[in-house]
């Protein structure tokens, strides 16, 4: 939260966060219930249900929240399927990540697929559902599903922190996703992204400006070990932060080039 910023702005920032709440909640039930329901089609179709939820709440919080953002390093972008580490510090990334990156499978916690509704339908995008408190078993299942899903043509998406973390901070990055990499000799494309500057976690307002994602060159996974991956995508995905984060002055500044923005 800004201390400079008056009251009335406050208020009105509320209540455009207020509307897009409501909106993300309606389109979240709408969805994760037409999903469910959608069980006898196939997987690609599936995934074309997800997309629309995705496109549709970006969509509404731009509007209510003028909240966009530009990415750049789209070229970096195979046709899969292949590996991606991203930064996770928000909803946001959770939500955009599947316009880039088709068809993908998640590698959650086991217990998001136990929330009413919204669990139900992320049950149907197949995910790499984990026990997290299992160790390494929970790894040797995360190397096992990947490869499967891989083989499926499917893109995996990692977050190798493990849990959403706050701007200007880094977490523990976990061997798991490298793991997979080593081990299926599939490239590793790193994201970063200060979406966590716009949409904070727990966080009931969302700041308007312009959120900017980084997508990097893929990390050959053949002839590397799993710690020597992990250590390239970290230092890549932790040069990328510091040069996006902004922390409370969410900077403006021109693009860099091949950045391509948000329709208007």
């Amino acid at each position: 939260m800004n201390p400079q910023r008056s009251t009335f702005a406050t208020g009105i920032l509320y209540v455009r966060s207020l509307l897009f709440w409501a909106g993300f909640a309606t389109f979240t039930v709408f969805f994760a219930l037409l999903l469910f329901l959608s069980f006898p089609l196939p997987f690609n179709r599936r995934f074309g249900i997800t997309r629309a939820w995705s496109g549709t709440t970006i969509a509404w919080l731009r509007l209510t929240c003028n909240l966009r953002y530009e990415v750049a390093g789209l070229e970096n972008v195979g046709p899969g399927p292949g590996i991606v580490f991203a930064k996770h510090q928000s909803t946001w990334e959770t939500l955009t990540l599947n316009f880039w990156f088709t068809p993908q499978s998640w590698v959650v916690k086991r217990e998001l697929l136990w929330i009413p509704i919204f669990g139900w339908g992320m049950s149907m995008m197949d995910p790499i559902a984990l026990n997290r408190s299992a160790g390494r078993k929970a790894v040797d299942q995360l190397v096992e599903l990947g490869r499967k899903h891989l083989r499926k043509g499917r893109w995996i998406i990692v977050f190798p922190e493990g849990t959403r973390i706050a701007p200007g901070k880094r977490g523990r990055y976990r061997i798991g996703g490298a793991l997979l990499a080593e081990r299926s000799a599939v490239a590793v494309t790193p994201v970063a992204h200060n979406a966590g500057e716009y949409w904070p976690r727990r966080r009931f307002i969302k700041e308007p400006g312009v959120i900017k994602v980084r997508i990097g060159p893929p990390i050959a996974s053949t002839n590397k070990t799993a710690q020597q991956i992990l250590a390239q995508a970290e230092s890549w995905i932790e040069a990328e932060m510091a040069n996006i984060t902004t922390l409370s002055t969410h900077e403006h500044g021109a693009s860099p080039p091949g950045t391509t923005r948000e329709p208007d």
